[in-house]
């Protein structure tokens, strides 16, 4: 039998709707902060549990709270998504036609790259090629700048990748627009966008999971068809 929904409950999905995404150690913060301020059981471990509850009752609701992984340090993090949306539909109400736009040839980008970054110079140059309206620079500057506030990018010195929350949150899209490009990774199953992969069989792996898998290995071999992985593998520190 699934358990009640509880005012714990209803605080922990307000304070995450009003965040959009959180990391893992403030989701467990905010899960033990709900239990005790309504004297409800509490439990380090049973976090997952407890989003479970939650779930049950957004079904109805076509939303759900779903566990994520950063790529760019492993940590995980949850997000509430909306099922019922295709990611322009979620996002049009936000942003002008043109600005979908930039968005779109940004994302082309991203996973199209082979690293799944794409530097600012080759974005700000498709500014004045959208065909819905054309920008200034300037303008496409602003925009970006609003993306990476809004979660939807994320920048580290002049180059843009996508958010986690947006990976989260546009999965599917993403697998089905880019059938042919976009990848999983092979140890996690999740959509990696920076990813290493394999030169013989072509699998992904996300760089926090080719730390973690190779960790303990002298001569890295590829999970999938055993020949030698040739990329450098990221420090496992980084990624704990």
């Amino acid at each position: 039998m699934a358990a009640q929904m509880s005012d714990a409950h209803r605080r922990f999905l307000q304070v995450l709707m009003s965040h959009g995404i959180m990391e893992g150690s403030e989701a467990r913060k905010l899960h033990r902060c709900c239990c005790e301020i309504h004297k409800v059981y509490y439990a380090h471990d049973k976090l997952d549990d407890f989003i479970t509850t939650i779930n049950i009752r957004l079904q109805p609701l076509f939303m759900q709270i779903r566990k994520g992984m950063s790529e760019g340090d492993g940590r995980a993090h949850y997000a509430l998504v909306n099922l019922a949306e295709t990611e322009i539909t979620k996002m049009a109400s936000d942003y002008a036609e043109n600005e979908l736009e930039l968005f779109r040839k940004t994302m082309d980008l991203i996973i199209l790259s082979e690293n799944g970054f794409a530097c600012s110079t080759d974005i700000l140059n498709l500014a004045d090629q959208l065909k819905t309206k054309k920008m200034k620079k300037k303008e496409a500057e602003q925009v970006l700048k609003i993306f990476v506030e809004d979660k939807w990018l994320s920048e580290r010195n002049g180059e843009y990748t996508l958010h986690t929350r947006c990976i989260m949150e546009m999965e599917q899209y993403i697998l089905s627009i880019y059938q042919d490009t976009a990848r999983k990774c092979n140890i996690c199953h999740s959509l990696a966008i920076q990813s290493q992969v394999c030169e013989t069989c072509g699998i992904a792996m996300h760089l926090p999971c080719v730390a973690k898998y190779f960790k303990a290995q002298t001569e890295p071999r590829c999970p999938h068809c055993n020949d030698f992985w040739p990329h450098e593998i990221p420090g496992t520190k980084q990624y704990i």
